[in-house]
């Protein structure tokens, strides 16, 4: 996606985002240009004090001076502590205003492309908000008054100015020369950091997998070169950035000597005031300061714009275009009206012109090989994925535009590879949401699963994640049903609701699904174990990204080729114990 393609929405929240900048920078550019001036006050008090107080020996002068300095440092002090205060209403404003669609967009990338997007994407948030309230973003508007340094030192005489914009200038020179050595070695090492951190996050979802076959020591070797290579270029850029921020402190100091010098000798021949001398000194250090900080300060710099380029970059890549206006429940039939889609980067359609529909209190069961596009189908049902072309409607209404809050409300997803969220049992069933207590024990009760997290140490109070208590695999995946089911969605969607069942989470998932369509919710139920398809009302069959066959269950006849109907090999002796449980084997035990 360029940026002609980019929503009018990531635009103007791009917009807004740095107008707001350049409205805080600009306000403390003003407050700059006065500090700068007050700043004034010190060098001009000694040069007044030697040349005047000194001479005339005069208390009375000594005190108006005094009063003056003290007026003037308090204002100054003032000043400063509103611009700081600017920074930091700044740095608020900025992660206030982005904070949510950089989650929602980096979220949007991740489903897209997997990785750690929406970690690296609050991390770059943080970065600049720390960069916006530190002192590195003050260092160019003192340097942009440093002229009015410039011009007292001309005022006081034409060599402490000439001296001062000779210092000036080569400042300036080894700042370019430190950014033309370090920029390259940086920029390389956060790319090289970030993709490690991505990669490291990624692999360590899979933590049991590389636990059971001793896969650790490789990926730590892999994890470990990577890391010494982002290490190695850092530590070039750093050891340039210290050399380069020494050699400047350095000249900056000699510099100070040399107007020192000079001002000695005029002051030898009678050209300036001994308190010039000093004053000139002081001005100079003062006049030359910005531009050392900006040395020590460029690293920064450099990886604050790195880190907003990456946040407009996802801002404009990944915002989904969708309705900001909530839409009340509603019912009516899902239609697949030419759904075609290709994941980003692909030519190849996934699903390639799939159209159907369904009515209230109908159950889709969706059978296929492998890689036909079945999950994929999911996705787009919940809007998950944007469809290339076509579209999926619900009661009329994209799936994909609809305000992700209200269609959430009308919506139940239990996806291939359950997760869990870190939380309660409690807020995981009602979607991590300030919920009446009674609609999650009636979800859970639909997926009959209030007794098994009875048995759990606090109940529904029961903390997952971070090493809290540890759920099987069919435990998550009943669980996650009670999130799907929960506040009587209109449709919902099933993707393998089965894969870690045994016959007693088989039974109970069935007539979990039998209450959904008593409910008049449209139910896609998407399975390989032919046991679960006996409550299905109709059958899709996909096949390589296209519909095989559709319609009525007991007419859809098996893709294996050999003409055996779904209806019957579901009903066959050898179908699994929990159909038999289903259809009237009650006297059977569970395990």
């Amino acid at each position: 996606m360029n940026k002609a393609t980019v929503s009018g929405e990531a635009a103007d929240l791009i917009h807004r985002g740095r107008k707001a900048l350049f409205a805080g920078l600009a306000y403390a550019g003003l407050l700059s240009a006065i500090i700068n001036v007050l700043q004034l006050t010190v060098p001009l008090f000694m040069l007044q004090v030697h040349d005047r107080v000194v001479n005339s020996q005069s208390v009375d002068t000594l005190t108006m001076l005094i009063v003056i300095a003290a007026i003037g440092l308090i204002l100054f002090g003032i000043l400063d502590y509103v611009r700081a205060l600017t920074f930091q209403v700044m740095g608020s404003l900025l992660l206030r205003r982005l904070n949510l669609p950089v989650l929602q967009a980096a979220v949007a990338a991740s489903v897209q492309q997997g990785g750690g997007r929406a970690g690296q994407a609050i991390r770059d948030l943080n970065d600049l908000r720390s960069f916006i309230t530190g002192n590195a973003i003050g260092v160019p508007l003192e340097a942009i008054w440093c002229p009015i340094f410039l011009a007292v030192l001309f005022a006081l005489h034409p060599l402490y100015g000439l001296v001062a914009l000779v210092s000036a200038i080569l400042i300036v020179v080894l700042s370019l020369a430190s950014d033309l050595l370090t920029r390259r070695p940086l920029r390389r090492a956060n790319e090289s950091t970030i993709q490690g951190i991505g990669d490291m996050s990624a692999s360590l979802r899979h933590a049991e997998a590389i636990e059971a076959m001793g896969m650790l020591p490789a990926l730590a070797r892999r994890w470990r070169a990577a890391q010494l290579r982002g290490q190695d270029l850092l530590d070039i850029a750093t050891r340039r950035g210290r050399a380069m921020s020494s050699l400047t402190r350095t000249c900056r100091y000699m510099m100070q000597i040399a107007v020192l010098s000079v001002g000695a000798v005029l002051v030898i021949r009678q050209e300036v005031s001994p308190g010039s001398m000093v004053a000139a000194s002081i001005i100079m250090g003062r006049l030359l300061l910005p531009f050392d900080s900006m040395v020590d300060g460029w690293r920064q710099w450099v990886l604050a714009s790195a880190a907003w380029k990456r946040v407009v970059e996802l801002l404009e890549k990944e915002t989904p275009r969708r309705d900001t206006q909530p839409t009340p429940r509603t019912s009516g039939d899902l239609v697949v009206d030419r759904l075609v889609y290709a994941p980003p980067g692909s030519d190849v359609p996934v699903l390639k012109g799939i159209s159907f529909s369904l009515s209230p209190g109908e159950v889709l069961g969706v059978v296929g090989p492998s890689a036909a596009g079945k999950s994929t189908l999911a996705r787009l049902l919940v809007g998950v994925f944007r469809p290339t072309t076509g579209g999926i409607y619900l009661d009329g209404h994209n799936v994909f535009l609809w305000e992700r809050e209200s269609f959430g409300r009308m919506v139940g997803y239990l996806p291939q590879s359950v997760s869990l969220l870190d939380g309660t049992i409690r807020e995981n069933i009602a979607r991590m949401q300030q919920a009446d207590p009674q609609l999650v024990l009636e979800a859970a009760r639909r997926a009959d699963v209030h007794a098994m997290i009875g048995r759990f140490p606090l109940g529904y109070d029961t903390r997952l994640g971070d090493g809290s208590f540890v759920l099987s695999g069919g435990q998550r995946q009943r669980i996650a049903l009670a999130r799907a089911l929960y506040g009587h969605p209109r449709l919902i969607v099933l993707d393998e609701p089965n894969a870690n069942l045994d016959t007693e989470g088989e039974r109970a998932l069935i007539r979990a699904i039998e209450a959904a369509r008593a409910d008049g919710a449209i139910v896609v139920l998407i399975a390989h174990r032919p046991s679960i398809m006996q409550v299905a009302d109709k059958l899709l069959v996909l096949q390589d990204g296209r519909i095989a066959q559709f319609g009525p269950r007991a007419s859809v006849v098996d893709i294996d080729g050999r003409g055996e109907k779904i209806a019957e090999k579901i009903a066959k002796p050898a179908s699994t114990p929990a159909v038999r449980a289903v259809q009237g084997d009650s006297t059977r035990g569970t395990h």
